[in-house]
């Protein structure tokens, strides 16, 4: 019986570092062009991995960041990232997320498809649930839905090919490699659009936030491909992304006074209640 525990443990802090560097990239985009920011943050997410690679010796094998393997879950990272970004200058921000929160699903038809791992029907179940409760949460509107939904929805089914493709990366490639490759092909395509664009004088101010951003940013680079590479079943870990809507309302109220109402309480409930269940079915099944 496969152990989920530590693939689980390691997505849930993912998403807890993740969505704490969305909430300051959003506060530094807020006077800073979105890509130029996220060029910024993917120089810095990489000087931290470069610190972290010297600090552990892990850089003397620097050269399997060459890997055809490596090289595209970097490629598919930064797609995932732009195709999401330019999306979300086109659509609401509850439907971009929307869209983002349906990678559980995905990732799901994934591992059956191309995982071959045995999902059965309590697990689907606790998987769209899951999803449904996101939507009570967030409440898009079917108004807002357009063209650019799919871009969106395209650079979801990326971001989900990223992550089934790190179950596959060679177990002789540190993941500190792996967080490395990542943050740098991030940082050449942001940097390299934000210079197609024209670049922008950044504020001190706004600069810190990028500064803070990025370190989030490559921890939860690292926490990501641990969870992935963890050996556990990849439909069970990817359940618990949902969790980054509950931080996200936490960290909307307390920063922009976001308060939810009845029916976001709702979705919070059944969120919460798809994650216990996915738990419980799993000690079961131990």
């Amino acid at each position: 019986m496969i152990d989920n525990t530590r693939g689980i443990l390691a997505m849930s802090a993912s998403v807890v570092v993740f969505i704490f560097n969305d909430a300051l990239i959003k506060l530094a985009a807020e006077s800073v062009p979105s890509v130029q920011a996220i060029g910024v943050r993917g120089v810095f997410a990489t000087l931290w991995c470069t610190l972290a690679l010297l600090a552990t010796g892990a850089w003397r094998r620097i050269a399997m960041a060459t890997q055809p393997q490596v090289l595209l879950r970097g490629g598919l990272e930064a797609a995932a990232a732009i195709l999401y970004l330019v999306a979300l200058f086109h659509i609401p921000f509850a439907i971009a997320t929307a869209v983002n929160l349906s990678t559980p699903l995905v990732l799901t038809v994934l591992a059956v498809l191309l995982l071959r791992e045995d999902v059965r029907w309590r697990r689907w179940s606790a998987v769209i649930l899951g999803f449904l409760g996101v939507l009570l949460v967030i409440q898009p509107r079917p108004g807002d839905v357009n063209v650019w939904t799919w871009v969106a929805l395209i650079g979801t089914f990326v971001g989900a090919l990223r992550d089934v493709l790190t179950h596959y990366l060679p177990r002789g490639v540190p993941t500190l490699v792996v967080s490395f490759t990542t943050a740098a092909t991030v940082a050449i395509a942001g940097c390299g659009g934000a210079l197609l664009e024209g670049w922008q004088p950044m504020s001190w101010e706004a600069l810190g936030f990028i500064v803070a951003s990025s370190l989030l940013l490559a921890m939860g680079y690292q926490l990501l491909v641990l969870a992935l590479r963890s050996g556990a079943e990849i439909s069970v870990i990817g359940a618990f992304r949902y969790g980054s809507i509950l931080w996200a309302l936490a960290i909307g109220y307390i920063v922009w006074g976001d308060v939810p109402n009845t029916l976001a309480l709702l979705g919070i409930a059944v969120i919460v209640g798809a994650g216990l269940y996915i738990l419980h079915r799993e000690r079961l099944r131990r």
